[in-house]
């Protein structure tokens, strides 16, 4: 009887685990009054020039060197206002409530917003 209730445990347990590994999370939050990333705590941005149907990034080539797109990885998905769109290469980028997601090359650490209003078009999403 003690065999089989500890290999229900240790199968409920692993079970379980593998739950909690599939669990899917935002890939960005809320910070000092600005959405960043989860890893690097860096600002991200939006561009008033991305067109919203379908959600596309107008900022390629060049632009994209200082404006980086922030791409989501291998296993990630949606999940509430966060999507995922292909960029103009194929490649993909997050979206936020429809409209792509970017890094200010400018801003070293986090917490940095020196993107935020730059040419009237790039804003801090808040």
């Amino acid at each position: 009887m003690k065999t089989i209730r500890f290999a229900t445990l240790s199968l409920s347990a692993v079970l379980a685990a593998g739950c909690a590994s599939d669990r899917v999370v935002a890939p960005a939050e809320m910070r000092g009054g600005v959405m960043t990333d989860w890893s690097s705590h860096k600002t991200l941005y939006t561009y008033d020039k991305d067109p919203a149907n379908p959600a596309r990034s107008a900022c390629n080539a060049a632009c994209a060197v200082k404006w980086p797109p922030f791409r989501p990885v291998e296993g990630d998905r949606a999940i509430r206002d966060f999507t995922i769109v292909e960029r103009d290469d194929g490649s993909p980028q997050w979206a936020y409530k429809g409209k792509p997601l970017y890094f200010f090359a400018g801003d070293r650490t986090a917490g940095d917003k020196d993107g935020d209003g730059v040419g009237g078009v790039w804003h801090a999403v808040k």
